[in-house]
């Protein structure tokens, strides 16, 4: 990742792998490994710290939000100045994130403001990035829309995000088209939303820059001076014709060269267009156990490499040019390229 001119690595810290045991029973194994390897390699860390899907002494949210605290609190003191952001749950506008309760978003919010005095009092520099949304269209106890979630965050904040997180995360999948499609053209196309009945507003989210629409609602709200951390983005070429992604995968045409040269226009469209986005972190870096049965293989810039091996993809070796800043010039991963 250093080596392709990556600059930051995202890397989920569930809290069942290291406060599993029972409250205050720490197990710092894989963190340790996690952050000495990062720090080695000259790169920044972004964690993101939420439950997995396992039962939980804990419990469910927000009611665990005391001990989830605490839980933060406890990793940003043992790590203090080596992770430098955290990012505070993972898309709670779904119920199946949120414990299997109803969405909630002044629920999450009271979590957030409670996480973010707890990491701030062990780490006064580490930035705080709330949870990315998942991008569904849906408006119903178990799924809410991002618009909506957000804008009832901020309701819940009372409009103001000061004491609750540094900057905002979202999700900004591609789907089936370019990363430079106006959101106001994917909502007139059925072929573009996969013929998706929601309003008409809702479908833009069918888009990489539907994150203007999210960075409207922080604007709104004062918010101007804050920055927007993209948490996960990215294209699949999934060639399964059962697939639920095939569709914005080989179904739109996409393939793994297409899947590179998207993912570097969608760099370029971020520099030349978004101030306000100060991280990017796309997916995925491969899992070695990935097969061509799990959807991330697909959206992965690598084939997941068996250990001793390494094979490239046309992705990372478009990112590499374009991250080293050497287009015209041979990226070292590229020599025949």
């Amino acid at each position: 990742m250093a080596d392709a001119g990556f600059r930051w690595v995202k890397q989920w810290f569930a809290w069942q792998d290291i406060e599993g045991a029972g409250k205050g029973q720490f197990d710092w194994s894989i963190s340790d490994r996690v952050v000495d390897q990062v720090e080695h390699h000259g790169l920044k860390l972004l964690v993101r710290i939420s439950p997995s899907d396992k039962a939980f002494w804990a419990g469910d949210p927000p009611e665990n939000a005391d001990d989830f605290a605490d839980f933060a609190q406890a990793l940003a003191t043992r790590y203090r100045g080596r992770i430098h952001a955290y990012q505070v749950w993972n898309e709670p506008n779904l119920s199946r994130e949120w414990g299997g309760k109803p969405v909630d978003p002044a629920g999450y919010a009271r979590l957030l403001k409670k996480t973010y005095a707890a990491i701030k009092a062990a780490d006064p520099d580490a930035i705080i990035i709330t949870a990315g949304m998942a991008p569904t269209t849906a408006d119903q106890s178990d799924a809410m829309y991002d618009v909506k979630f957000y804008t009832q965050l901020y309701e819940a904040m009372g409009g103001s995000s000061d004491g609750y997180f540094d900057m905002l995360g979202i999700h900004a999948a591609g789907y089936a088209l370019p990363p430079e499609t106006d959101p106001a053209e994917v909502a007139t196309n059925p072929q573009y939303y996969n013929n998706d009945p929601s309003p008409k507003e809702r479908l833009r989210v069918y888009s990489f820059r539907h994150a203007e629409d999210i960075r409207k609602i922080m604007e709104q709200h004062g918010d101007g001076d804050k920055q927007i951390a993209i948490l996960e983005f990215g294209w699949t070429w999934d060639d399964r014709p059962d697939s639920p992604y095939f569709w914005h995968g080989k179904g739109a045409g996409i393939d793994i060269f297409v899947q590179g040269d998207y993912l570097v226009r969608a760099y370029q469209w971020a520099e030349q267009n978004w101030p306000w986005v100060g991280i990017m972190s796309l997916i995925y870096m491969p899992d070695p156990s990935w097969t061509k049965a799990d959807e991330q293989y697909y959206w992965a810039i690598m084939d997941p490499s068996p250990p001793g091996e390494t094979y490239w993809r046309p992705a990372i070796i478009k990112l590499c040019v374009h991250m080293n800043g050497v287009e015209g010039k041979t990226c070292r991963y590229a020599p025949d390229q």
